[in-house]
């Protein structure tokens, strides 16, 4: 066996063993698994530890599935950044939707437009807005 080219590279070849893509959702699962208690989110004074956020993923994604969203449809959000928008990034994926996440400083317009190309099946908002 030659010396690695690259000092990354370890001189074998990738298997099942030694490599595993690490997605966004599966980086989730894994945290949750191996830093269940560990905080995940921090919003002001709340906090989620990766266990109690991987939950709320996953509450909001069976309430996208349970409305009939699924792979190949489009889920629009409008809202600041806050752990609803977060949760967002990790359930509208895990139903296999694609996520539309909207600038709210946009004026009705251009919100308008995004929504009707986008063609969103669903627009999740902030009581706000």
């Amino acid at each position: 066996m030659s010396a690695p080219s690259h000092p990354f590279e370890t001189g074998l070849d990738r298997n099942p063993a030694n490599y595993a893509p690490l997605t966004p959702l599966a980086f989730l699962r894994r945290s949750a698994d191996v830093y269940p208690g560990k905080v995940a989110v921090v919003h002001g004074e709340r906090r989620y530890s990766y266990r109690e956020f991987s939950g709320r993923c996953r509450a909001f994604a069976s309430m996208l599935a349970a409305r009939g969203i699924g792979r190949g449809d489009t889920v629009a959000v409008m809202a600041p950044n806050v752990p609803a928008l977060l949760e967002a990034h990790y359930a509208v994926p895990g139903v296999g939707a694609v996520l539309n996440a909207l600038n709210y400083r946009l004026d009705a317009a251009a919100l308008a437009f995004c929504l009707e190309h986008g063609k969103a099946k669903v627009l999740v908002t902030d009581r706000e807005f």
